[in-house]
């Protein structure tokens, strides 16, 4: 049976990606040691580490999802946005507006679904493979879950957030359930980490030129002709990469299924939050087992929840409000 799914890339090309896991070929499987883990990391800007959350806690997470958070019909911060909003739901039902700062989630509405996420993202195998790759432990500082494909456009993490030293940053994706290839599979330039590229501000500043960016990323793969991969992952996989690797998801051609995920952005531990390649911006620590967690609107706290209700009673002009603040840290 054929073991390969035709797929568009995000810059036109049609490619071809593994429909499962071979076992036997696997480059992943191969990284036996720290050495061999760090230097592929290095070399390609990524690394896939199979099998490094356990099936039990990733199905008992996707479970407290769907007890907990699908039948919730009010407001929840969402990832592309950064604004709270209800539920958008695709045709077969999954989510499709993914959740930003699981850790910010109000305790009394999402204690499991919050509980395993985070057990999840700090879990001890992550931690290790990230002192692996940053050289010391690492902390949080944003966390998402997705149900449903926003089909996030090609982009660097850098760009919107890093560690105080461009590139430092690492981010994961645990696939909590076997990922189809048409579901909206994450993707990767593989050495796109290495090449420079315009940063936020001025012509190319996320308040009001962020098009300009997104067609900039795409000019950049078309100009050194780089490689779109998107490896088979299967529940319990961890993807790692770079701050400044070009990733996202490719669009859904299987709409049927699902792409249920949790994703996190580490940072050294001894370095400062950098937004928007401009300011450092200060972090509200908590930790949670065992690792430093940012908790920058936590719902538990009546201030975060007031904010919260401002923003939805007056979304135009806080949205607009905020755009000119972001603007302001770019120039």
């Amino acid at each position: 049976m054929e073991n390969t799914y035709s797929i568009t890339a995000p810059e036109g090309k049609m490619i071809q990606i593994p429909v499962t896991v071979d076992d036997t070929t696997d480059i992943y499987a191969q990284l036996k040691t720290d050495e061999q883990i760090r230097k592929y990391y290095d070399d390609n800007g990524y690394i896939v580490i199979r099998n490094a959350v356990p099936a039990e806690l990733c199905e008992k997470a996707k479970q407290a999802f769907l007890r907990e958070v699908k039948p919730y019909n009010d407001f929840i911060y969402r990832q592309a946005s950064a604004n709270p909003e209800k539920h958008k739901l695709t045709e077969h039902g999954y989510m499709l507006n993914s959740i930003l700062n699981i850790q910010d989630l109000n305790r009394e509405n999402f204690p499991n679904f919050q509980q395993y996420g985070l057990e999840i993202l700090t879990h001890p195998n992550i931690r290790r493979i990230l002192k692996v790759l940053m050289g010391e432990e690492g902390k949080i500082v944003q966390t998402m879950y997705f149900e449903g494909n926003p089909a996030t456009w090609a982009h660097q993490d850098s760009y919107y957030l890093d560690a105080s030293e461009l590139g430092r940053m690492v981010a994961s994706w645990v696939a909590v359930e076997d990922i189809a290839p048409g579901a909206g599979r994450f993707y990767v330039y593989p050495t796109s980490h290495k090449i420079d590229m315009e940063k936020n501000g001025g012509d190319f500043d996320i308040a009001f030129n962020h098009d300009r960016y997104k067609k900039l990323v795409i000019d950049i793969i078309n100009k050194f002709n780089l490689q779109c991969i998107a490896p088979a992952l299967r529940q319990g996989d961890l993807f790692l990469w770079h701050g400044k690797t070009i990733h996202g998801s490719l669009s859904t051609t299987q709409p049927q299924y699902s792409r249920s995920s949790f994703t996190a952005h580490y940072i050294p531990q001894s370095m400062d939050f950098l937004q928007y390649q401009s300011r450092i911006k200060p972090l509200h620590l908590k930790e949670i087992n065992g690792m430093q967690v940012n908790c920058p609107k936590d719902q538990n706290e009546l201030t975060n929840q007031l904010i919260m209700k401002v923003e939805t009673t007056f979304p135009k002009a806080f949205q607009f409000a905020k755009k000119l603040a972001i603007k302001a840290v770019t120039k």
